[in-house]
Protein backbone atom coordinates (compact mmCIF):
# COMPACT_ATOMS: atom_id res chain seq x y z
CA UNK A 1 0.00 0.00 0.00
CA UNK A 2 1.49 3.32 -1.09
CA UNK A 3 1.82 6.07 1.43
CA UNK A 4 -0.04 9.32 0.69
CA UNK A 5 2.19 12.16 -0.57
CA UNK A 6 3.52 14.52 2.07
CA UNK A 7 2.00 18.00 2.14
CA UNK A 8 4.34 20.77 0.93
CA UNK A 9 6.44 22.28 3.72
CA UNK A 10 6.02 25.82 2.46
CA UNK A 11 8.57 28.49 1.79
CA UNK A 12 11.74 28.86 3.87
CA UNK A 13 11.43 31.41 6.65
CA UNK A 14 14.88 32.73 7.66
CA UNK A 15 13.44 34.15 10.91
CA UNK A 16 11.99 30.78 12.01
CA UNK A 17 15.19 29.49 13.65
CA UNK A 18 15.76 32.79 15.44
CA UNK A 19 12.21 32.83 16.79
CA UNK A 20 12.53 29.27 18.06
CA UNK A 21 15.82 30.02 19.83
CA UNK A 22 14.68 33.18 21.64
CA UNK A 23 13.52 32.72 25.20
CA UNK A 24 10.92 35.50 24.83
CA UNK A 25 8.77 36.77 22.01
CA UNK A 26 9.72 40.28 20.93
CA UNK A 27 8.26 42.94 18.65
CA UNK A 28 6.53 41.35 15.60
CA UNK A 29 6.80 37.85 17.13
CA UNK A 30 4.03 38.88 19.58
CA UNK A 31 0.76 37.68 18.03
CA UNK A 32 -1.71 38.83 20.69
CA UNK A 33 -3.94 41.72 19.44
CA UNK A 34 -3.24 43.70 22.60
CA UNK A 35 -0.73 43.71 25.45
CA UNK A 36 -0.38 45.11 28.95
CA UNK A 37 2.62 47.42 29.19
CA UNK A 38 4.61 47.74 32.41
CA UNK A 39 7.96 49.30 33.19
CA UNK A 40 9.73 52.61 33.46
CA UNK A 41 9.48 53.84 29.86
CA UNK A 42 5.68 54.04 29.51
CA UNK A 43 2.45 54.74 31.32
CA UNK A 44 1.23 51.27 32.45
CA UNK A 45 -1.92 50.08 30.69
CA UNK A 46 -3.39 47.96 27.90
CA UNK A 47 -2.37 48.90 24.34
CA UNK A 48 -3.00 47.44 20.88
CA UNK A 49 0.09 45.42 19.98
CA UNK A 50 0.94 47.44 16.81
CA UNK A 51 0.77 50.65 18.85
CA UNK A 52 3.01 49.15 21.54
CA UNK A 53 5.55 48.09 18.90
CA UNK A 54 5.55 51.60 17.37
CA UNK A 55 6.09 53.07 20.83
CA UNK A 56 9.06 50.75 21.42
CA UNK A 57 10.51 51.67 18.02
CA UNK A 58 10.16 55.38 18.76
CA UNK A 59 12.30 54.82 21.86
CA UNK A 60 14.75 52.66 19.88
CA UNK A 61 13.95 49.75 22.18
CA UNK A 62 12.19 46.37 21.96
CA UNK A 63 8.75 45.21 23.00
CA UNK A 64 9.48 42.11 25.12
CA UNK A 65 6.78 39.64 26.24
CA UNK A 66 7.61 38.75 29.85
CA UNK A 67 4.36 37.01 30.92
CA UNK A 68 2.83 35.23 27.93
CA UNK A 69 0.30 33.36 30.10
CA UNK A 70 -1.42 36.54 31.29
CA UNK A 71 -4.55 37.92 29.61
CA UNK A 72 -3.52 40.07 27.86
CA UNK A 73 0.20 39.16 27.81
CA UNK A 74 2.44 41.43 29.89
CA UNK A 75 5.19 43.21 27.97
CA UNK A 76 8.05 45.56 28.73
CA UNK A 77 9.68 48.14 26.50
CA UNK A 78 13.38 47.58 27.01
CA UNK A 79 16.57 46.73 25.14
CA UNK A 80 16.24 42.97 24.69
CA UNK A 81 19.96 42.27 24.96
CA UNK A 82 20.11 44.27 28.20
CA UNK A 83 17.03 42.40 29.43
CA UNK A 84 18.70 39.03 28.77
CA UNK A 85 21.89 40.18 30.49
CA UNK A 86 19.98 41.25 33.61
CA UNK A 87 18.02 37.97 33.67
CA UNK A 88 21.25 35.97 33.40
CA UNK A 89 22.85 38.07 36.14
CA UNK A 90 19.88 37.51 38.49
CA UNK A 91 19.94 33.75 37.94
CA UNK A 92 23.68 33.67 38.60
CA UNK A 93 23.27 35.62 41.85
CA UNK A 94 20.41 33.38 43.00
CA UNK A 95 22.47 30.28 42.24
CA UNK A 96 25.41 31.66 44.20
CA UNK A 97 23.20 32.47 47.20
CA UNK A 98 21.33 29.16 47.17
CA UNK A 99 23.03 26.40 49.11
CA UNK A 100 22.00 22.77 49.13
CA UNK A 101 21.06 21.88 52.69
CA UNK A 102 22.91 18.90 54.13
CA UNK A 103 22.16 16.74 57.15
CA UNK A 104 25.02 16.74 59.65
CA UNK A 105 25.14 13.99 62.27
CA UNK A 106 26.07 14.40 65.91
CA UNK A 107 26.58 11.18 67.88
CA UNK A 108 26.25 10.67 71.62
CA UNK A 109 26.37 7.75 74.01
CA UNK A 110 24.34 7.49 77.23
CA UNK A 111 27.58 8.24 79.12
CA UNK A 112 28.69 11.33 77.16
CA UNK A 113 30.47 13.63 79.63
CA UNK A 114 29.91 17.40 79.96
CA UNK A 115 33.10 18.37 78.09
CA UNK A 116 32.21 16.23 75.06
CA UNK A 117 28.61 17.48 75.23
CA UNK A 118 29.71 21.13 75.02
CA UNK A 119 32.05 20.31 72.15
CA UNK A 120 29.19 18.74 70.18
CA UNK A 121 26.88 21.67 70.95
CA UNK A 122 29.37 24.07 69.33
CA UNK A 123 29.60 21.86 66.25
CA UNK A 124 25.81 21.71 65.95
CA UNK A 125 25.52 25.50 66.30
CA UNK A 126 27.97 25.99 63.44
CA UNK A 127 26.10 23.52 61.21
CA UNK A 128 22.76 25.25 61.86
CA UNK A 129 24.22 28.71 61.28
CA UNK A 130 25.54 27.46 57.92
CA UNK A 131 22.00 26.44 56.95
CA UNK A 132 22.38 22.68 57.41
CA UNK A 133 20.10 20.36 59.33
CA UNK A 134 21.42 18.48 62.34
CA UNK A 135 20.53 14.90 63.23
CA UNK A 136 21.60 14.01 66.77
CA UNK A 137 21.41 10.44 67.98
CA UNK A 138 22.34 8.40 71.04
CA UNK A 139 23.86 5.01 70.23
CA UNK A 140 23.00 2.22 72.68
CA UNK A 141 25.36 -0.77 72.75
CA UNK A 142 24.84 -3.96 74.70
CA UNK A 143 23.31 -3.36 78.12
CA UNK A 144 23.27 0.39 77.51
CA UNK A 145 19.82 -0.13 75.94
CA UNK A 146 18.56 -0.19 79.55
CA UNK A 147 19.35 3.53 79.83
CA UNK A 148 16.93 4.83 77.19
CA UNK A 149 15.61 7.48 79.60
CA UNK A 150 19.15 8.80 80.06
CA UNK A 151 19.51 9.11 76.29
CA UNK A 152 16.19 10.92 75.96
CA UNK A 153 17.16 13.43 78.66
CA UNK A 154 20.49 14.00 76.92
CA UNK A 155 18.79 14.79 73.58
CA UNK A 156 16.24 17.09 75.23
CA UNK A 157 19.07 18.93 76.98
CA UNK A 158 20.79 19.23 73.60
CA UNK A 159 17.56 20.62 72.09
CA UNK A 160 17.31 23.20 74.87
CA UNK A 161 20.85 24.43 74.13
CA UNK A 162 20.02 24.84 70.43
CA UNK A 163 16.54 26.38 70.82
CA UNK A 164 17.66 29.85 69.68
CA UNK A 165 19.05 28.73 66.33
CA UNK A 166 17.56 25.26 65.75
CA UNK A 167 13.92 24.19 65.44
CA UNK A 168 13.24 20.75 66.91
CA UNK A 169 11.29 18.74 64.32
CA UNK A 170 9.96 16.13 66.74
CA UNK A 171 10.49 14.37 70.04
CA UNK A 172 13.25 11.74 70.37
CA UNK A 173 12.48 8.49 68.51
CA UNK A 174 13.95 5.02 68.78
CA UNK A 175 15.14 3.28 65.61
CA UNK A 176 16.75 -0.05 66.43
CA UNK A 177 19.50 0.74 68.92
CA UNK A 178 19.51 4.46 68.20
CA UNK A 179 17.45 7.30 69.59
CA UNK A 180 17.50 10.40 67.39
CA UNK A 181 16.12 13.90 66.90
CA UNK A 182 16.29 16.32 63.96
CA UNK A 183 16.89 20.08 64.00
CA UNK A 184 16.30 22.60 61.21
CA UNK A 185 18.00 26.02 61.11
CA UNK A 186 15.94 29.05 62.15
CA UNK A 187 17.41 31.21 59.38
CA UNK A 188 14.05 32.50 58.11
CA UNK A 189 12.86 33.68 61.50
CA UNK A 190 16.13 35.56 62.11
CA UNK A 191 15.99 37.13 58.66
CA UNK A 192 12.39 38.21 59.21
CA UNK A 193 13.30 39.76 62.54
CA UNK A 194 16.20 41.68 61.02
CA UNK A 195 13.96 42.98 58.23
CA UNK A 196 11.39 44.17 60.77
CA UNK A 197 14.14 45.92 62.70
CA UNK A 198 15.40 47.60 59.54
CA UNK A 199 11.86 48.69 58.67
CA UNK A 200 11.50 50.23 62.12
CA UNK A 201 14.77 52.13 61.73
CA UNK A 202 13.79 53.35 58.25
CA UNK A 203 10.47 54.64 59.51
CA UNK A 204 12.22 56.39 62.36
CA UNK A 205 14.62 58.05 59.93
CA UNK A 206 11.75 59.11 57.66
CA UNK A 207 9.89 60.85 60.49
CA UNK A 208 10.32 64.61 59.98
CA UNK A 209 11.87 66.59 62.79
CA UNK A 210 9.45 68.76 64.80
CA UNK A 211 9.43 72.47 63.80
CA UNK A 212 11.48 74.83 66.01
CA UNK A 213 9.56 76.88 68.61
CA UNK A 214 8.50 80.35 67.45
CA UNK A 215 10.90 83.15 68.29
CA UNK A 216 9.79 85.40 71.13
Amino acid sequence: MAFPPRPPRGTFNPRFRKEQQQAHRTNFMIKSPEVRLVGENVEPGIFPTPEAIKLAQSLQLDLVEISPGANPPVCKIIDYNKFLYEEKKKKKEMKAKSKTSEVKEIRFTPNTDDHDFEFKVKHAEKFLQDGDKVKAHVQFKGRAIMFKERGELLLLKFADRLKDIGALEGMPKMEGKRMHVMFAPKVQQKKKGSELGKLHVDKKEDTPAPPPPPAE
